[in-house]
């Protein structure tokens, strides 16, 4: 399998990116990564170039750059490029920790959409208590949307659910403000009526305090609502591990607590450590375009790498495809 890897997106290009890209095709049989990125920086970096090239570029799509215009003018920066690589079939799949904005501009006007999905969703995978996790769609990719966007996000979802997470016939949930039938806005009443028709395993309406219990396997809304959910979660997560750290190391008394507790400790971050679920899928284009974490470090470059082999290997797209294809739903 062939993948392209902006290597100049994100908060620590091209450093961890490269590291990331080196652990990977270490680990994984049969990959070849082509990063994408300014020679001069990413050469230094290389202790191991086998079944790595490079594509030289100086052009870079930065955080302040506006996204579809950049796009559009950057022809040759190193986002733009690696969707092209997917585009002209010389890469399965590409990734980027770079500008969410142009990722996502790059995959609809190079790679393209998915014949009858009419807007890409994009979905990361977060931690529950269990250790399962649950996939949100969509956290940003279209901040309006429709009913049957969110049904298009629900297939997708429950696409991805089953044939790169193992799940047996996963269970959907529509993000409201109560669980009860009947509940929420204009977009959610409707949305609820045709997923019941859907052809997915829809449980119903779920709250937001009950997302990180695993009360869905798949959990769907407007971009909107599903970014602050995901920034909330984010920002609490942060802030509970800095309230407890600075407990820990308030007192002799809580330093040993903490030193007996390091292992334990440990784990329950890394149960809500975002690098160990991948990044986020653009749902809903013609190829695997993964969004990684502005602040990705290697590991979850590698996770990310992972994320979109098992897409291409579980045939992914193609299943969304068909099944877009054979499903009956009402349009509005």
């Amino acid at each position: 399998m062939r993948l392209a890897i902006d290597a100049m997106g994100g908060d620590h290009a091209p450093k961890e990116i490269v590291l990331g890209a080196m652990e990977a095709v270490s680990e994984i049989k049969d990959l070849h990564i082509t990063l994408i990125g300014d020679e001069k920086q990413i050469n230094p970096l290389l202790t191991n170039r086998e079944n790595l090239d490079i594509i030289h570029t100086e052009e870079v799509i930065t955080g302040n750059d506006e996204p579809v215009r950049a796009v559009r003018r950057k022809k040759n920066a190193s986002l733009v490029l690696a969707a092209k690589e997917v585009k002209e079939g010389r890469a399965d799949a590409c990734i980027s920790a770079g500008n969410t904005g142009a990722l996502m501009s790059a995959g609809l006007f190079v790679v393209g959409r998915i014949p009858g999905i009419d807007r890409p969703a994009l979905s990361p995978t977060l931690p529950t208590i269990d250790g399962k996790g649950f996939l949100l769609l969509d956290v940003g990719a279209n901040v309006d949307a429709k009913p049957q966007h969110l049904v298009q996000y629900a297939i997708m979802g429950s696409v991805y659910a089953e044939k790169v997470r193992s799940i047996t016939n996963p269970t959907i949930g529509l993000l409201n403000v109560g669980t009860e039938d009947g509940k929420g806005n204009d977009l959610t009443k409707k949305t609820f009526e045709q997923l019941k028709n859907a052809p997915v395993n829809f449980i119903g309406n779920v709250e937001a305090r009950d997302l990180l219990d695993g009360v869905a396997d798949v959990v769907v809304t407007d971009g909107f609502s599903g970014n602050i959910a995901l920034k909330t979660i984010e920002g609490t997560a942060n802030s509970l591990f800095t309230i407890l750290k600075d407990t820990m190391m308030s007192s002799f008394k809580t330093k040993l607590g903490a030193a007996i507790l390091k292992n334990d400790l440990r784990g329950l971050k890394g149960k809500l450590d975002y690098s160990e679920y991948g990044g986020a899928g653009l749902f809903g284009l013609a190829a695997p375009v993964i969004k990684a974490h502005g602040s990705s470090k290697h590991r979850a470059i590698v996770s990310a790498v992972k994320q979109a082999k098992h897409m291409v290997d579980h045939h992914v797209t193609d299943t969304i495809k068909t099944t877009v294809e054979s499903m009956e739903y009402e349009k509005e």
